[in-house]
């Protein structure tokens, strides 16, 4: 599992596409997919925070805390811009944040209230993706065709893609990682 700063070394370009659409209303908006103990989704608006050391999130006391403390697996999907269809996914692990003073450092400098129950989380990367649709490098299905198909960039964590193991699997030192992206049109349904 790739930690954000790990990611963003990796593929620069694709993480501020990210960064991007993340923060394009000033604070982080996304939507955060969790799993219930029933093993079901469950999806939540929330702030994300992105920063030179992680991708991370202050989460309340809830049923999207639960899910994380219990079951780490997330995914994260920015909220749709006003001017377009692009979009952003980042999937992984959640963990929580147990070095106290980098808790208090990141509380402090994001004015996170300390009289609030909440726990900082930070999110691993396994998986990264834009996907630019219309004028933003979308291309058309087929000659004469209107419709057009997302230019699609995805990043997988080489780590996990050695293992065979997915998210679940222990990473690797991260030495020498390769590239792992894929730049291709995807039909839109």
């Amino acid at each position: 599992m790739a930690s954000w700063s790990e990611f963003a070394s990796d593929e620069p370009r694709l993480a501020d596409a990210i960064r991007v659409l993340i923060q394009q209303y000033g604070p982080g908006l996304g939507y955060l997919a969790t799993v219930r103990a029933d093993g079901g989704p469950r999806v939540h608006p929330v702030s994300p925070v992105i920063t030179d050391e992680g991708l991370f999130c202050f989460v309340v006391d809830s049923p999207k805390r639960r899910d994380l403390e219990r079951d780490g697996r997330y995914a994260l999907h920015s909220f749709p811009p006003e001017d377009s269809d692009d979009e952003a996914y980042v999937a992984g692990r959640a963990r929580p944040v147990t070095d106290q003073a980098r808790v208090d450092r990141l509380a402090g400098n994001l004015r996170a209230a300390p009289q609030v129950d909440w726990r900082l989380f930070e999110f691993t990367v396994d998986v990264a993706m834009v996907a630019r649709h219309g004028s933003n490098g979308a291309t058309p299905l087929a000659a004469g065709d209107r419709s057009e198909r997302p230019a699609v960039q995805v990043w997988l964590d080489p780590a996990g893609a050695v293992t065979g193991n997915g998210p679940t699997a222990a990473a690797p030192k991260r030495r020498g990682r390769r590239r792992a992206v894929a730049e291709e049109p995807v039909p839109t349904p």
